[in-house]
């Protein structure tokens, strides 16, 4: 079964700096631990995808607009509170080896090398709609 892992992050749950607010080497141990986690998941065979995305600043919202040009709004966006911040999709038997790794990518080091305790959201991916519709 494959799962999809969001790192998600809002006003409320993150209680650490913000990275520009890191040090270099904070960064460092950050990044190295998600790359060894990731060539870590890949050997096991459980690695299918794994990204960070851009700071929220950065993001566009689109939506057609009946025909004519689409609408596009630039962040940031103030009354957004919560982000996605990247995510990995997995292939693992079980739902508990999906929580297994989101639980160690929560402990990712943060400043001081202290974990993280990011919240991760664990979903399964559809292989199909669902057959009562």
């Amino acid at each position: 079964m494959k799962y999809m892992l969001l790192m998600q992050f809002s006003e409320k749950n993150a209680d650490f700096p913000k990275l520009e607010e890191w040090r270099p080497e904070e960064i460092q141990a950050h990044i190295r631990f998600m790359k060894e986690t990731n060539t870590g998941l890949a050997a096991a065979g459980e690695l299918v995808d794994a990204q960070g995305l851009a700071m929220p600043e950065t993001a566009r919202i689109v939506r057609s607009h009946s025909g004519g040009a689409p609408v596009v709004t630039e962040g940031p966006f103030p009354e957004s509170k919560e982000w996605v911040a990247g995510w990995w999709i997995v292939d693992c038997d079980t739902e508990q080896r999906a929580i297994e790794i989101a639980a160690l990518v929560s402990a990712a080091p943060g400043p001081g090398g202290r974990p993280l305790d990011m919240p991760i959201e664990v979903r399964q991916i559809m292989t199909a709609p669902p057959t009562e519709l």
